[in-house]
């Protein structure tokens, strides 16, 4: 419970922080109060044999280990003797303590039943984080009073309690609650929040402790919420306890501005209350008043505790790793989870915060002004390579493949994480995309060869077209054999020309030809030694159509000497490509196995091929 309506009194103080609020912090949790909240989750969804409670805890260990959250289990130890009669009231525990009825602080501290349903909650808790890497502590007495301890003494960033009263320890961060999910959040509350906002430190804080109830008390007779803050505030936070001690309840004088018909307030009637002689837990007591308060101060003071350089929070101190094997043994016995399962839920949350921690020791070192290269760490990258980059919920992801992880080959992580811890990571995964999307210097010098190749074909169809021009122009008109003969010599000389050309385009077509071999038989291994076959048959092919064209359609291959041109006959027709579709050379079985441009480049050749054997005719 911690103090009365405390928690409402801080409400302008609290604040609603996300979860990765509590990335790279090590915080302390009282774990009683974290089972409390899970336990009254699985009362009311099934039975506890389900251990549902337990579940939420490994699902909400396992998120705050992603962000690289060190947990601290911090445990009840004995009840304080200032506290049996709160204890036994709550829990109606009858005998279990014998208790001096006039005289409680007398009564020794009681030891805890440790075979209560509760405490077997918390071994099962225990035995689950240390599984995964978590230590605990077990506290002297209060677990918050530990947590305060070690909050106040800079060894952890902030304490996970409900318990109100871990201010009156001394605690500086408070964690009241935990959402996790989608939009996940922590209820945050700080001391320095309290001091500015509302002017209440340490000291005022226990003064309403012990004017409105607490553990430690039933608080004073009259005194609310807003009546008791006001005579706090009217005394200020420096001198308020030492006045509680010196003046006893006279210190709480009504306020003007406060009178109220049928309220008594203490310090009104003096010798009412000195007769009565009422000690804050309700009974009768010989004790002097003021040393009825230094008994609730002491308490809050000087809780009995671990001291911060004992043995004890050295060991919970120190970093664990995850147990695997124990893991997989507990999921397997509580949840019934294969060990598969159990890796797929914690492996990924285990190699982020591996990550976290690797940029954490970059920025440390550049803060140090100690700036190394990635691979002159002490401690290896757990990152080795990217897979791709992500996009999911509007935030940005990379995939990543992991080094030295059993069990796990690759997972997602927030691409601001990459960034900070392996930024040459980043930039490789770049090169090689942008590698991937440049043209190669071998497609580049395809590209030239295709453009010389076009070349060639332009400069023969020039000539072939010329050829046919001057034929009609220059013998339409004579019938002489001197033009006859001067006109088939400069013919002959013009074919020994185009048959070099074509020498040279079937050089630069072979080229092509096996540059696409080569790619096939190194994309598909299978099928590599048919496409070969397939190519070097229409390259024969080709070599004999070339050698027939150049040969002027001669078997043989001897070149005729003279040549007669019919004048009077009708000059040849020219087939059309559809006429002549069964003649074109077949390349390739697909227009995938080459570029667009290759296949442009192609079909352009073989109708000139079918051109130039119609113009031979």
């Amino acid at each position: 419970m911690g103090v009365k309506n405390l928690w409402d009194i801080l409400e302008t103080c609290k604040k609603t922080l996300p979860l990765h609020h509590l990335r790279n912090k090590r915080v302390c949790v009282d774990l009683s109060c974290w089972m409390v909240q899970l336990q009254n989750v699985n009362r009311s969804h099934c039975p506890m044999q389900d251990r549902l409670y337990l579940k939420g805890l490994f699902h909400r260990l396992r998120a705050l280990i992603a962000l690289n959250c060190s947990l601290i289990f911090v445990t009840d130890g004995s009840i304080p003797a200032i506290k049996l009669s709160t204890y036994r009231r709550r829990l109606n525990a009858g005998n279990e303590a014998i208790v001096d009825a006039k005289n409680p602080h007398n009564a020794s501290s009681l030891k805890r039943n440790m075979g209560s349903e509760f405490s077997c909650m918390i071994k099962e808790a225990k035995l689950l984080g240390v599984a995964l890497g978590i230590q605990c502590l077990d506290g002297i007495e209060e677990a918050e009073a530990q947590c305060a301890l070690l909050n106040a003494e800079s060894l952890c960033d902030g304490c996970f309690t409900a318990d109100s009263d871990a201010f009156l320890f001394g605690a500086r961060t408070v964690y009241r609650d935990i959402c996790l999910g989608e939009g996940g959040y922590v209820i945050c509350y700080e001391m320095d929040d309290i001091e500015r906002a509302l002017g209440f430190g340490r000291d005022s804080l226990i003064t309403l402790a012990i004017l409105l109830g607490s553990d430690y008390t039933q608080g004073i007779r009259g005194f609310g919420p807003e009546s008791a803050c006001q005579v706090v505030r009217a005394i200020g936070d420096s001198s308020v306890l030492q006045r509680l001690a010196s003046e006893g309840m006279s210190f709480a004088k009504k306020p003007k501005n406060l009178k109220k018909k049928g309220a008594t307030f203490v310090g009104e009637n003096k010798e009412n209350c000195a007769d009565n002689k009422r000690d804050f837990y309700g009974g009768e007591s010989d004790l002097p008043m003021d040393n009825q308060f230094l008994q609730v101060i002491n308490a809050y003071m000087k809780p009995k505790c671990h001291s911060a350089d004992s043995d004890a929070v050295y060991s919970v101190l120190a970093l664990h790793p995850v147990n695997r094997r124990q893991l997989h043994q507990i999921c397997a016995q509580y949840f019934d989870w294969p060990p598969k399962k159990t890796d797929e839920y914690i492996l990924p949350k285990i190699a982020e915060r591996n990550l976290r921690r690797f940029a954490n020791l970059r920025s440390t070192s550049s803060e140090l002004g100690i700036h190394l290269p990635m691979n002159e760490m002490p401690v290896k990258c757990p990152v080795s390579s990217i897979v791709k980059q992500r996009k999911m919920q509007g935030r940005e992801y990379f995939e990543v493949s992991w080094e030295d992880m059993d069990g796990l080959e690759a997972s997602v992580v927030p691409a601001d994480l990459v960034e900070s811890a392996c930024p040459e990571k980043i930039m490789e995964f770049e090169q090689l995309k942008a590698q991937k999307q440049k043209p190669t210097r071998k497609s580049r010098q395809k590209k030239q060869d295709t453009k010389e190749i076009d070349r060639k074909l332009q400069e023969l169809m020039n000539d072939i077209e010329k050829e046919s021009t001057a034929s009609t122009v220059s013998l339409g008109g004579t019938s002489s054999e001197k033009k006859i003969e001067d006109h088939a010599s400069s013919s002959r000389q013009k074919k020994v020309d185009m048959r070099a050309d074509m020498k040279e385009i079937e050089r630069k077509l072979q080229e092509l030809l096996n540059d696409v071999e080569k790619e096939r038989s190194s994309s598909i291994n299978i099928t590599g030694t048919a496409h070969v076959q397939v190519i070097d048959k229409r390259t024969v092919h080709l070599d004999a159509e070339v050698e027939h064209v150049c040969n002027g359609g001669n078997p043989g291959g001897s070149r005729p000497e003279t040549q007669i041109i019919d004048l009077i006959s009708p000059p040849p027709r020219v087939q059309t490509r559809e006429a002549r579709s069964t003649d074109v050379i077949e390349l390739s079985d697909t227009d995938n196995d080459v570029s667009p441009q290759h296949a442009r480049k192609m079909r352009e050749l073989r109708l000139f091929m079918a051109n130039s054997r119609d113009e031979f005719y």
